[in-house]
């Protein structure tokens, strides 16, 4: 039964509340989260979490878009005209034609516009909360009061909240206060229920970002219930309306051809020497609209929405659509190795101490289940001693010490749920390396809840600074050991060479021995060569590397312990306890995925923060490196130190940029995009802290991690992945290049068509009556018809054909090849003047060969019968010209295959669109040429019969002409 929910108001001051209080107001767990019925319900009763009037898909907008545009005002025109001049046949025929363009075009675009929002909906910021028992993430608008947020360095907070669980939790609320400066937020209850919001410390509000540190809190309000949404507006606001590349050009384009149809009308009017009729006058209007490829801006945006669509059922969002332009051009892929090329299913399975040698730990995943033994050291690579089970009772103190190291410097969380459908599995919750040690700690029988349950109190804490790579902690002890009651301790882990740079001891067994003498560095010097050899010995496993130190501390009388502490000083005389060594195994599809990238073009590096053993390890495994790359002698592979080092001259004269930069930090990826630029080469570069912001919007184009990132980086990103997965940036890749390449296709169908058209309407100027009067080889009618009917849906099907099976075996395009390439523009001239001259011959054989040059009088106006012979011709030329068109369709599906070949005829199913659109524009020439009236009256033909001979004869030249000047292009062309 779903119990009572209260409907809060947004006066409620939960900053004087206990978080007792809080729960009870909102008959939430801090525990155990809301259950799915509860969120469920919640959910609608109020509301999603978002800010209302914040735009959305507006129908009368897009209507708008569909008839202020030059293709409507010209036809506009036109019919004014035609009812003007009692044209009521051909002004019908244009006012069905505005109505269908406008029906089909509204539809194409408000579906395209409603996938977008519903696309950019999904981009939106995610977040963290429990359910369940379990943390999971949610998009931002699913969250309901009562959710127990959690709150990470470089979340935008999603929603008002109060806090429970604070370490280091600085937030910038200027959006809100008008305080630059950022606020530091503890768990002191309020007294007084109108202070101000920037004195509310217990409490965190939406569109605010967290600075510094972590937390967890209660939702106490959300959408316009939360204190953003009182001055309705969102730090979150992000403009993807704005045209790309690709669609501003082709708007170019539009005016250039609609300047040019302009000129053709005066061209018209030219011939006749200005005289006017209204024939004439509609006759110079038809060949200016068949001159736009009116279906041209809607096609390429639906073109782009049904991409966009497609990479999202492939997890990839797209957050700017630019990106999708910018996919197919990628030569390089920069990508993180955790959880993007690997499992991020980290479990610890080795350690090593000074004077001990290393441990294996047995056990996989989550499960706390697992011994440790000890192996001593190797000779020549080999152990040559029984390992042997230790325990902590048995053990030394240095594995005592390691082991609450791992313990408490770690801000994971691992239980068993309780929820009915998963009752007794084991869940994480935390960064998967920190879960890794979390898990070892349970396994040696010392997990955090008993330490702390014990009497370990944590005093401070210094989060990981990517800068730095180390985090710290500063406990105090338990009351009942064996030190002093006021004894600290702290607790630092991270990189290997960050660790050590801070140790001045190192621990062997129970005994603390000094790195350094007095006089000289020596010894340190000797024991860090040793301590790198064992590193590089268990990094060549494949294995991640932390170090883990310790030492007590005694804070001076009378200093704020929670905010007066320095890093620096916190982090300095450590004692260096050992190594764990973590496996994090690739994922299956990783290899795959990088193999076809090779097939592509497309090469990738490598940038993560591990060390460069660890790191060449993987690229062997997923195929980025060679198998039998010398580690340490090989170019391809650098730390960031040594990358870092070099100027930009020496970068720019390696004969190829290394393909794995290990230890890397923020900066270095910015140096790495920087110098795929100087190379003219096009990078996409993924990412997930804040410090990725730079080297996300350097990169052309920023791929975010949907599940490990942080909101800051989705902002800066033009994609963000929903599974963090390697194999889905290849994916996306083809899907880019298979939209442009769809996109070329349809742009060559459509102008090649308008091409033919005009050619064979401006030629037919020159065929004059005895009244010396042209005699139209289109009626106006038959030409808005033809590019309602036959060039627009077919165009529609390429857009959405599937990709050929060389789309990604073929080298990246560059970034400078355009749309029009020569090659496509001369394609588009060839296969036009083709059609039009096997369009125009069927028509000047029918009036002078067939029926002996009787052109008629008067026979753009109507019918009469000496006009027989010139409709006869015109609906020859039509059926022609239909037939091409439509044939043409299908030559468009490749730009150098034939598109006639069984292995492409056989995926006809894939493309429905294409080939019904291709099916009912052929079913749909018979009325028009049969059906008494329609014919006559309407379109001025008249039915053919020996005149079909022509038509399919023209269709049998024109396929015979693409197969050889494709197979000739094959041979000759690069």
């Amino acid at each position: 039964m779903v119990k009572k929910i209260i409907d809060l108001e947004p006066e409620v001051p939960y900053h004087i509340y206990t978080v007792s209080e809080t729960e009870a107001q909102l008959k939430a767990s801090t525990i155990e989260g809301l259950t799915s019925e509860e969120a469920t319900a919640r959910l609608h009763l109020h509301g999603t979490n978002e800010l209302k009037g914040n735009g959305g898909v507006k129908w009368y907008k897009v209507l708008w878009r569909q008839i202020a545009n030059p293709l409507v005002v010209v036809l506009l025109i036109a019919n004014i005209l035609a009812f003007a001049t009692k044209q009521f046949a051909e002004g019908g025929v244009i006012l069905f034609i505005i109505i269908m363009n406008a029906t089909i075009g509204f539809y194409q675009d408000f579906s395209a516009e409603q996938t977008m929002e519903a696309l950019r909906n999904m981009s939106s910021p995610t977040a963290q909360v429990i359910r369940d028992e379990a943390r999971i993430v949610i998009p931002n608008s699913q969250v309901v009061p009562g959710d127990v947020m959690i709150f990470e360095d470089g979340d935008v907070i999603g929603a008002d909240c109060r806090l429970f669980e604070v370490f280091n939790l600085e937030t910038d609320e200027a959006l809100l206060t008008g305080e630059s400066l950022p606020v530091q937020k503890n768990l002191d209850l309020i007294k007084s229920a109108e202070q101000s919001l920037g004195d509310r410390l217990n409490m965190v509000f939406a569109s605010t970002t967290v600075v510094k540190g972590r937390a967890k809190g209660i939702v106490t309000g959300t959408g316009m219930n939360t204190q953003i949404g009182k001055i309705a507006t969102t730090l979150m606001n992000v403009d993807t309306n704005e045209l790309t590349p690709l669609q501003k050009r082709l708007n170019k384009m539009a005016y250039c051809i609609f300047v040019a149809a302009v000129a053709l009308v005066i061209v018209v009017f030219a011939v006749h020497k200005f005289r006017y009729s209204n024939e004439i006058a509609i006759y110079a209007i038809s060949v200016a609209i068949s001159m736009i490829p009116q279906g041209l801006v809607a096609i390429v945006t639906l073109t782009m929405a049904f991409g966009v669509s497609r990479m999202a059922k492939a997890k990839a969002i797209v957050r700017r659509l630019s990106s999708l332009e910018s996919l197919g051009a990628v030569t390089n892929i920069c990508s993180d190795k955790t959880g993007t090329l690997t499992q991020s299913k980290m479990v610890a399975v080795r350690m090593w101490f000074p004077g001990e040698g290393f441990y294996r730990i047995s056990g996989t995943g989550f499960v706390p289940e697992g011994e440790i033994f000890r192996q001593g050291e190797t000779i020549n690579g080999e152990f040559h001693t029984q390992e042997e089970k230790v325990t902590l009772a048995f053990g030394s103190d240095q594995l005592l010490r390691t082991i609450q190291a791992s313990a408490l410097c770690n801000m994971a969380e691992l239980r068993r749920t309780n929820h009915p459908e998963t009752h007794g599995e084991w869940t994480a919750i935390g960064d998967p390396t920190e879960i890794a040690l979390q898990v070892l700690a349970y396994k040696a029988g010392l997990p955090k809840p008993e330490l702390v349950e014990n009497g370990f109190q944590l005093i401070a804490e210094f989060p990981f600074d990517s800068s730095v790579k180390r985090m710290s902690v500063v406990y105090k002890t338990p009351s009942s050991s064996k030190a002093d009651t006021s004894e600290h301790l702290i607790f630092t882990k991270g990189a290997t060479e960050r660790i050590l740079d801070r140790c001045s001891h190192y621990r062997e067994g129970n005994t603390d021995i000094p790195l350094k003498n007095e006089k000289d560095d020596s010894i340190q010097a000797d024991f860090a060569s040793i301590i790198m050899e064992r590193v590089d010995a268990l990094a060549e496993q494949g294995l991640r590397v932390l170090s883990l130190s310790y030492r007590k501390f005694h804070p001076t009388p009378g200093v704020d312990l929670v905010h007066g502490l320095d890093r620096d000083e916190i982090e300095s005389n450590l004692i260096f306890l050992g190594l764990v060594g973590i496996y994090d195994p690739p994922r299956a599809e990783s290899l795959p995925a990088v193999m076809k990238c090779y097939e592509a073009g497309i090469r990738v590096h490598m940038l993560t923060g591990d060390h460069p053993s660890t790191a060449a390890a993987i690229a062997k495994e997923v195929a980025i490196i060679p198998a039998d790359t010398d580690v340490k002698n090989s170019s391809m592979v650098m730390s960031a130190d040594m990358f870092d080092a070099m100027s930009d001259d020496q970068i720019d004269a390696l004969n190829e940029l290394p393909r794995v930069v290990a230890r890397c930090s923020p900066n270095t990826k910015v140096k790495m995009i920087a110098a795929l630029h100087r190379r003219n080469l096009f990078a996409a570069m993924t990412g997930d802290g804040v410090n990725d912001s730079p080297s996300l919007k350097a990169a052309n184009v920023g791929i975010a991690m949907g599940q490990s990132g942080s909101d800051v980086a989705k902002q800066a990103a033009d994609i963000v992945l929903t599974d963090d997965n390697f194999a889905t940036i290849v994916e996306a890749i083809a899907e880019g290049r298979r939209m442009f390449f769809n996109i070329q296709k349809f742009v060559q169908h459509l102008m090649s068509g308008n091409i033919a058209t005009i050619l064979v309407l401006v030629v037919a100027l020159a065929v004059k009556d005895n009244q010396q009067d042209s005699v139209f080889p289109l009626s106006a009618a038959a030409i808005l018809f033809m590019n309602l009917c036959y060039s627009s849906p077919p165009a529609i099907g390429l857009g959405l054909e599937p990709a050929s099976e060389t789309n990604m075996k073929e080298p990246p395009r560059t970034s400078k090849q355009g749309l029009f390439s020569f090659e496509v523009l001369m394609d588009m001239f060839v296969y036009g003047i083709v059609m039009a001259i096997l369009s125009f011959v069927p028509f000047i054989l029918v009036l002078f060969v067939f029926e002996d040059g009787q052109l008629g009088y008067k026979c753009n106006a109507g019918y009469s019968e000496v006009c027989d012979g010139v409709f006869r011709a015109r609906a020859t030329c039509y059926s022609t010209l239909t037939f091409l068109i439509l044939s043409h369709a299908i030559n468009c599906r490749d730009i150098r295959q034939s598109g006639w070949q069984w292995s492409r005829l056989k995926t006809a199913h894939q493309n429905k669109t294409l080939w019904l659109s291709i099916i009912i524009g052929a079913m749909i020439l018979f009325p028009v040429i049969y059906v008494p009236g329609l014919n006559k009256n309407v379109f001025k033909h008249l039915g053919i019969s020996y005149e079909w001979g022509l038509v399919f004869a023209s269709l049998f030249i024109y396929t015979a002409f693409v197969e050889t000047y494709k197979f000739v292009k094959r041979r000759t062309m690069a």
